[in-house]
């Protein structure tokens, strides 16, 4: 190898003098021809994949979908990126200030790129050796904001500057700045619209001083200059922005001290309402499918329903208040509970509760609980939950009865009854009238897992033997509605629940007359407005209108109504239920609102579901209470429908109502009303004591 060199260059000293000046030449001519040419094709190779321009004009960052209540209080934001596009004009002059004085001086002077800021951030990576650090302009910040990543590396910097160029060349300096004020990352949010919602609570355009020079000063790092993690150095950022603003001449050095007192904020305002998560739920369910998870996250839509955050608001209040009461007095009265375990210990032992108010004529959803905490479970027990409805199952049976020729007065037996199941149907077992003759009838079959027997009895135990329609409602007589259900049959009893609403399929039997049923919060506050409504139908609704971020109107609520019954029978049922909150079991809820109320309690087999449902002639608003799971009965001693969801439906109502006028049910043509004796269903004498 040596000797070969030592040839080479023999022969090289040769070479005459001319000829050998030439060829050095003619190398150094094809050497740099060579690094063009491998320059230019690995300028060719990083530029080949930068994406054009114009489709900046398209650009359309996600956008933040909002969901208003009925009085256009926001509820809720859909949203991937927590973002809000607005026009220059409505962001504060003070915040693109700040913006140009700390990020880009010389933005309305440069083309694109600043040759200061990249030999400054040339100098600065030399110290530090590091590569592609700082130097951007607001214009190489927006090309890599949205087109490029944040990688640090020569070829991302290179691309960036090309296009920071091309992006100068065709929009002018005030879109510029408007596009990079809107996509700028701040800390789980971008753009300097939802920034200003998250660190103060409030819009961009109410911005102070302070508050634009916070947020400018924590755009480099969001995370480590945040106000809420590391308050000193959010402090030092703002001071810095200031003082910038001040070498500018943006601001005074007086307004920069003043501004320096302001306070940091403590923490972060809630972009996602606390309020009503199980309806903004209920209302993606529709939503979503509908126009897919692009429009709905992405689209920056306007979702307008029929929440009213004046009647949500107290429910929520109350309605945990009581349950947490109720849960400590379980945990206090029965430590180890009836199995053993704390009634209160787990998701599935913890109390729960729905809560549903409906408006009586249209169907629009006020207000809606679906449970207690939205984030332990999303399962909505308004919506969702398939319970037993107890005895506020009762009016379909009273209206049916209503639609066979009963009146309030017919007399009804509360009287001992027995069923038997022959194979094929339940059938009454003739001639066992008393709690004797039922023992001797069903005694020679006791223990006969073959013959199946049911013995229907009331939560007193007593029997009050012939008494009025409108008086076995008010005290919620189970022996009466099974002697009803008798007589008209289960069948006309599921054909009346799901002509006034009830949705699911229900089973035809005699002990539909208790409540058996499974039936959600929703679909029985539903049918109760039916009855409301004058015997007339209408879809529970949540969405008012749907419009795009153009403004485009892409749904509209159609009503949907059906004449299920007659307004005299509506009414006449009605008018029984009324008597249930005066004198009966709802009497709770009348004598604290001293308004027209017709209600009904509920409470279901083994104490495992209470409820309570009670309109006015413009709201109808239900209440539930017990256990995910369903083994699991409420365990104080006495607890009743009436008992516990009446007292808590009432101070939620009260908050409701406090401003709605006192008004009666109508009465419809064709009503006569006449005084009965209470005891006999007849007509009244002069010398009843009751009536």
């Amino acid at each position: 190898m040596m000797e070969a060199v030592r040839k080479f260059l023999e022969r090289l000293h040769a070479l005459p003098h001319e000829e050998l000046v030439t060829r050095a030449v003619y190398a150094a001519a094809l050497a740099a021809a060579a690094v063009v040419l491998c320059a230019s094709l690995i300028m060719r190779k990083i530029l080949s994949d930068i994406p054009s321009v114009d489709k900046l004009d398209e650009y359309k960052p996600a956008l933040t979908t909002y969901v208003y209540d009925i009085n256009n209080q926001v509820i809720a934001e859909f949203s991937i990126e927590n973002r809000a596009m607005l026009p220059l004009s409505s962001i504060p002059l003070d915040l693109q200030n700040a913006v140009i004085a700390m990020e880009d001086t010389d933005f309305f002077k440069h083309w694109g790129v600043s040759p200061k800021g990249i030999a400054r951030a040339l100098l600065r990576d030399l110290v530090h050796i590091r590569r592609a650090q700082g130097g951007s302009t607001i214009t190489q910040q927006l090309s890599r904001g949205i087109f490029l990543t944040s990688e640090k590396t020569v070829v991302r910097k290179i691309k960036e500057m090309v296009l920071a160029l091309q992006i100068e060349s065709n929009f002018s300096k005030q879109e510029i700045l408007q596009l990079y004020l809107n996509q700028i990352y701040l800390g789980s949010v971008w753009g300097v619209q939802s920034a200003a919602k998250l660190y103060f609570g409030k819009n961009v355009q109410e911005l102070t001083l302070p508050e634009c020079a916070l947020l400018v000063g924590i755009i480099p790092n969001p995370g480590r200059f945040s106000p809420f993690s590391n308050p000193d150095r959010a402090r030092l950022r703002r001071y810095l922005v200031l003082e910038r603003m001040v070498e500018e001449g943006y601001i005074t050095r007086k307004e920069m001290e003043e501004a320096n007192k302001a306070p940091l904020p403590a923490e972060k305002s809630a972009l996602l309402s606390a309020h009503a998560p199980y309806f903004v739920e209920y209302v993606r369910q529709q939503l979503e499918p509908k126009y897919g998870y692009k429009q709905l996250w992405q689209g920056g839509m306007k979702i307008y329903t029929t929440l009213d955050l004046s009647m949500q608001v107290p429910a929520e209040d109350v309605m945990e208040k009581y349950l947490a009461k109720y849960d400590a007095d379980t945990s206090r009265s029965k430590p180890g509970g009836e199995d053993g375990v704390d009634a209160s210990s787990g998701p599935a032992r913890t109390l729960q509760g729905a809560f549903v108010i409906l408006d009586v004529k249209t169907g629009a959803i006020k207000a809606m609980i679906g449970g207690r905490n939205f984030r332990d479970s999303k399962f909505n027990r308004a919506t969702q939950a398939a319970r037993q409805a107890g005895s506020t199952f009762k009016p379909f049976v009273w209206m049916t009865a209503l639609l066979n020729g009963y009146t309030p007065a017919s007399i009804v037996e509360d009287s001992p009854m027995a069923y038997y199941y022959d194979g094929k149907d339940w059938r009454l077992l003739e001639g066992a009238t008393d709690q004797y003759a039922i023992n001797a009838a069903i005694q020679p079959f006791v223990g006969n897992k073959d013959f199946n027997i049911w013995v229907p009895n009331d939560f007193d135990n007593k029997f009050l033997g012939g008494v009025p329609l409108r008086r076995a409602l008010e005290l919620s007589r189970n022996l009466a509605s099974v002697f009803l259900v008798t007589r008209i049959g289960p069948t006309q009893v599921v054909d009346v629940a799901h002509k006034a609403g009830v949705k699911r399929n229900l089973e035809a039997v005699p002990s539909i007359a208790l409540g058996t049923s499974l039936v959600s919060p929703l679909e029985m506050v539903s049918a109760f407005s039916t009855f409301g409504n004058g015997g007339i139908h209408v879809e529970p609704f949540s969405v008012l209108k749907v419009v795009d971020n153009q403004g485009k109107i892409l749904q509209e609520y159609l009503p949907e109504e059906q004449e299920s019954f007659t307004s005299q029978a509506a009414y006449v049922l009605v008018n029984m239920m009324k008597g249930v909150v005066q004198r009966g079991t709802g009497a709770y809820a009348g004598r604290a609102l001293k308004r027209p109320i017709a209600g009904k309690t509920g409470t279901s087999q083994d104490s495992k579901d209470m409820w309570f449902i009670g309109m006015t002639p413009d709201l109808v608003a239900g209440a539930w209470m017990g256990y995910d799971d369903m083994s699991i009965s409420l365990a104080t001693k006495d607890w009743t429908g009436g008992s516990t969801v009446v007292p808590w439906w009432t101070e939620i109502m009260e908050a409701v109502l406090k401003d709605q006028p006192v008004r009666d049910f109508p009465v419809p043509e064709g009503i006569v009303f006449v005084t009965v004796d209470p005891d006999t269903g007849k007509l009244a004498l002069p010398t009843c004591k009751k009536k």
